[in-house]
């Protein structure tokens, strides 16, 4: 490289990477062609110009991200980092998985979203976002609980709700329930959507449907006694994924995991110590593409598959 076009490598770099012009200002300052701009910041990569350096707790993250992703062959993953306060961290959690959803979907897109304290914030969270003419669609039951702490902002989105609760007394009332026509319409829409997002609820007493009274710690208790590790979509499972066979199955209104996993570009979106096995769970079992979580639990869920695979005989 003679002296003069590193005089203008080195130029455009730091105005490029440094002051944080455009190609098209920095052309037009060096009385250059665009695309000779583009050849200089291609060979200042090249020639050790510009470095990128990457902090050590940056770099920690992204290692775990990759090892999530090879170990349990997921499309994408994204760490954010842990707070003090167990609050914070869901919010940063919230607040990353709003800015996936609004990367990676277009204007006038459907979203399915499911149940829990998470989706409630990541709906919020959206709302004060970019993403315009965004549908979303419930994929449960429990209309109260999506509208809980919903600034009114998030009217700008057209929430397509499941008009019925969550769980019903009897098989019978919710077979019946979910062939009325309000409640089946709202069903269908859901192939329309090109991304489906997801909380997990773990067995602890903070869990969503424990504190909306949906169940009671008794029930807790013996699911936990019958394996469940938390559950997806209010569908309790153990510790492979599986889903547990009990009564509340049969009064559930909520999409089937069979149907979750047919589903492409499912983002699941939780964290906490308590849910450190239903995420490894269902990572195992495959029903999500994407997760996003803060790196404590990333962590753990590591810790916890590899101590499980030592039990393995």
């Amino acid at each position: 490289m003679d002296e003069s076009t590193n005089i203008f490598t080195v130029k455009a770099a730091w105005y490029y990477y440094i002051v944080g012009y455009t190609q098209s200002d920095i052309a037009e300052m060096l009385g250059l062609s665009r695309a000779k701009v583009v050849r200089l910041l291609d060979e200042a990569r090249e020639q050790g110009v510009i470095q990128f350096t990457f902090r050590a707790s940056d770099s920690a993250r992204m290692g775990i991200e990759q090892e999530l992703i090879h170990r349990f062959g997921l499309e994408d993953v994204f760490v954010v980092p842990t707070a003090r306060d167990r609050m914070d961290t869901e919010d940063s959690i919230a607040r990353a998985t709003s800015m996936y959803i609004s990367s990676h979907l277009e204007d006038g897109s459907y979203l399915n979203m499911g149940y829990g304290a998470m989706m409630n914030r990541v709906l919020g969270c959206l709302a004060r976002g970019t993403c315009r003419d965004l549908s979303v669609i419930s994929l449960t039951g429990g209309v109260n609980f999506y509208l809980q702490d919903i600034p009114p902002s998030v009217m700008s989105i057209k929430l397509n709700l499941l008009p019925c609760p969550i769980l019903l007394s009897t098989k019978g009332l919710r077979d019946a329930m979910v062939r009325e026509p309000s409640v089946s319409n709202i069903a269908k829409m859901v192939d329309l959507a090109s991304m489906s997002v997801v909380g997990i609820g773990g067995i602890a007493d903070n869990a969503t449907i424990l504190k909306n009274g949906m169940l009671t710690k008794s029930d807790f208790e013996l699911l936990r006694m019958r394996g469940s590790v938390g559950d997806i979509l209010c569908h309790f499972i153990d510790g492979d994924g599986n889903p547990l066979p009990t009564d509340i199955e049969a009064r559930l209104v909520s999409t089937s995991l069979p149907s979750l996993e047919r589903m492409r570009n499912v983002v699941a979106a939780a964290g906490g110590d308590e849910k450190v096995r239903a995420i490894r769970a269902v990572l195992r079992h495959g029903y999500v593409n994407t997760l996003i979580t803060d790196e404590r639990t990333a962590r753990k869920v590591i810790e916890e598959d590899d101590r499980l695979k030592e039990m393995v005989p």
